[in-house]
C-alpha cells in the first residue's frame, strides 16, 4: 500500500508569483537574487526568518527554479557538524556549475537556529567561514533569527516573514479543495484555516486529515479546538485588555499553556500601553487600579512559593485577570500591539553574557595561569584596554584564542564590524605563522654555522648566535615582540596588584 503524498508538499509552490503572502519579503529576495546575475553582491547570504509554516522554505525552493539554479540543501535531520558543513557545503559554494559562470548553485541551510549539541558541533562556525569564501547564493532559513550567532549574522541580508492573515489563507484552501474534488460545507475552509493561527502548512495538514476517506465534510468532521501554540497568548490578551467580561476573560485563561506566574509578566508587560491616556506618561486611573490588583496577585503568588500550597493560583489568577478588565474606564479604540515580557528577554540576554563571561575567564586563566575569579575580575580589564590598541589587539586575540562573538564582548561592541573583522583576520595569521614557525627543542641546524674563522662554532656559539630574520618573516616578528611586551605588562600589573 502506498502512502499518500502531503497536500504541503504536493501543492507547494512552483514560483515566487505563487507563493502566498509577505510580498515585501519576495521583493526583497528577488532583488537579492537578481544581484547574482552582475556578479557577486556584497552580501553573498540571506537570512528568511518568521514563524513556522509562513512558507520559507518553500520560498527558496521557488527562488531556484525562477533563476534556474541547483539546489544543495542541509536540513536539521542531517548531521551539520563543521567537517561536514564543509565537506558538502564548502565544496559547493566554491565549485562551479556545469553552466558556467551564468548558472549558479543556490546552498539552502534550513533551521539554521537549530544546530546544537555534540552533533552539530562547530557548524555555526563553518558557516560563517563559508559565507565569506562563497562563490555561490547562500540561504539560511531560522524561526529566530537571535538563535544565529552575531558574527554569522552580520554578513547576511535579513529578510523577516510574517504569520500569514486567514483571509489570505482561504482562497488558497479552497483551491487545494477543489483540485482534490473535496466537497466543503459552509464555514469549513474558514474555521480550519482561523484555527491555524497563520500557518499555512498545518491548515493544509488539516484539510487533508479530514478528508481522509471522504469526498465532503461538514463542520462536525472537524476539531474545534485551537491550536496550543504561541500565539493564544494574544487572544488571551485581547479578552483581557479589550473585553469588558470578566467572567469570559478568566475563563479563556484556563485553556492557556501558561502558568499564573508567567501570565501576570504579560500582563504587567502590556498594562501601561494598553490603558495610556491622550497625553503621553500620563499614569491614568485605570493603570493605577490595574496595578493594584496585579500587586495583591504577587502576594498570591508569593505565599504559593513560600507554601507550595498551589490551590491559591485560582486567587491569584482572578486578580490579574478579572482586576485588570474592570479597572479599565472604557474600552480603548484601535490597535495595540501586544508585547511579550521585557523581563524574560533581558533574563536571556544576561544568561548569554554570563556564558560568554565565563568562557573568556577560562581563556585567560589558561593564559596567566591564574584562577578563573580573579582572571574574571581583576585581569579581563586589562586585556580589554589592550584590545582598543590596533597594535597590540591581534596578538591579544591570537594569544588567547578568542573568536569573534568574544572579541566583540570584551570591546563592548554591539555587533561584529569590519574594524573588529580585521584583527580577528590578522590573529588567524598570526597563529598560523606561529604553527608553522614552532620546531623541536633538540633540531640541530640544517647547515653548520661558521664562525669568522671558518670554523664550525661550538655549542655555547650556535645557541648565543643572532641571526638576522628573512625579510618576510619580519612582520611577524614585530608581532611576535609586540606578544612579548603585552605578557611583561601583564606581569608588571599583576605584581603590582599582589603588593597592593
Amino acid at each position: 500500500m502506498t502512502t499518500p503524498k502531503e497536500w504541503a508538499e504536493k501543492y507547494r509552490p512552483k514560483s515566487l508569483a505563487d507563493v502566498l503572502g509577505n510580498p515585501t519579503a519576495i521583493r526583497q529576495l528577488r532583488s537579492w537574487a537578481e544581484q547574482w546575475l552582475d556578479g557577486t553582491p556584497e552580501q553573498k547570504a540571506v537570512l528568511l526568518h518568521g514563524p513556522a509554516g509562513v512558507g520559507k522554505t518553500s520560498t527558496a525552493h521557488a527562488l531556484a527554479q525562477d533563476m534556474e539554479w541547483e539546489v544543495i540543501e542541509l536540513n536539521a535531520s542531517d548531521q551539520r557538524t563543521a567537517d561536514v558543513i564543509e565537506r558538502i557545503a564548502g565544496s559547493a559554494s566554491r565549485m562551479s556549475t556545469l553552466g558556467g559562470m551564468s548558472s549558479k548553485r543556490l546552498i539552502v541551510l534550513d533551521e539554521a537556529d537549530n544546530m546544537h549539541g555534540t552533533s552539530d558541533r562547530g557548524g555555526p562556525k563553518a558557516i560563517g567561514n563559508i559565507i565569506l569564501a562563497t562563490g555561490q547564493p547562500i540561504v539560511l532559513i531560522a524561526n529566530d533569527a537571535y538563535g544565529i550567532p552575531s558574527s554569522v549574522r552580520s554578513n547576511l541580508l535579513e529578510i523577516k516573514f510574517n504569520a500569514l492573515q486567514t483571509r489570505s489563507m482561504i482562497p488558497a484552501l479552497k483551491q487545494v479543495a477543489q483540485k482534490e474534488g473535496l466537497m466543503c460545507g459552509v464555514g469549513i475552509i474558514e474555521k480550519i484555516a482561523e484555527n491555524a493561527d497563520g500557518d499555512m502548512r498545518s491548515a493544509i495538514n488539516d484539510l487533508q486529515a479530514v478528508a481522509v476517506g471522504r469526498n465532503e465534510i461538514n463542520i462536525e468532521d472537524i476539531a474545534t479546538a485551537e491550536r496550543d501554540n504561541k500565539e493564544s497568548i494574544f487572544k488571551v490578551m485581547e479578552r483581557i485588555f479589550k473585553g469588558t467580561d470578566a467572567k469570559t476573560a478568566l475563563e479563556t485563561t484556563y485553556g492557556l499553556d501558561e502558568s499564573p506566574e508567567d501570565l501576570i509578566h504579560w500582563i504587567d508587560e502590556n498594562l501601561p500601553v494598553q490603558y495610556a491616556g491622550k497625553e503621553e506618561g500620563k499614569v491614568t486611573d485605570s493603570i493605577k487600579n490595574g496595578y493594584e490588583y496585579i500587586s495583591r496577585a504577587d502576594l498570591f503568588l508569593g505565599r504559593v512559593q513560600k507554601r507550595q500550597n498551589y490551590l491559591m493560583w485560582r486567587y491569584a489568577s482572578v486578580l490579574m485577570t478579572c482586576g485588570t478588565v474592570v479597572s479599565k474606564s472604557q474600552p480603548k479604540r484601535g490597535f495595540v500591539k501586544f508585547s511579550p515580557p521585557s523581563l524574560w528577554r533581558r533574563m536571556g540576554q544576561l544568561k548569554a553574557r554570563k556564558n560568554m563571561r565565563n568562557n573568556i575567564a577560562i581563556k585567560i586563566a589558561g593564559h596567566c595561569h591564574e584562577s578563573m575569579r580573579y582572571s574574571s575580575t581583576e585581569i579581563a580589564g586589562i586585556y580589554s584596554i589592550l584590545l582598543e590598541d590596533p597594535e597590540y589587539a591581534p596578538a591579544v586575540v591570537a594569544e588567547l584564542g578568542l573568536d569573534l562573538d568574544e572579541l566583540a564582548f570584551m570591546t563592548g561592541a554591539s555587533k561584529v564590524t569590519k574594524k573588529l573583522q580585521k584583527v580577528y583576520d590578522d590573529a588567524q595569521e598570526l597563529r598560523k605563522d606561529k604553527r608553522q614557525d614552532e620546531v623541536p627543542f633538540f633540531r640541530m641546524p640544517e647547515k653548520p654555522i661558521l664562525n669568522d674563522d671558518k670554523k664550525q662554532t661550538n655549542l655555547s656559539n650556535i645557541l648565543t648566535n643572532k641571526i638576522e630574520p628573512p625579510e618576510e618573516n619580519k612582520q611577524n616578528t614585530e608581532l611576535v615582540k609586540k606578544k612579548e611586551n603585552i605578557d611583561n605588562i601583564i606581569k608588571k600589573t599583576q605584581k603590582t596588584l599582589f603588593d597592593f
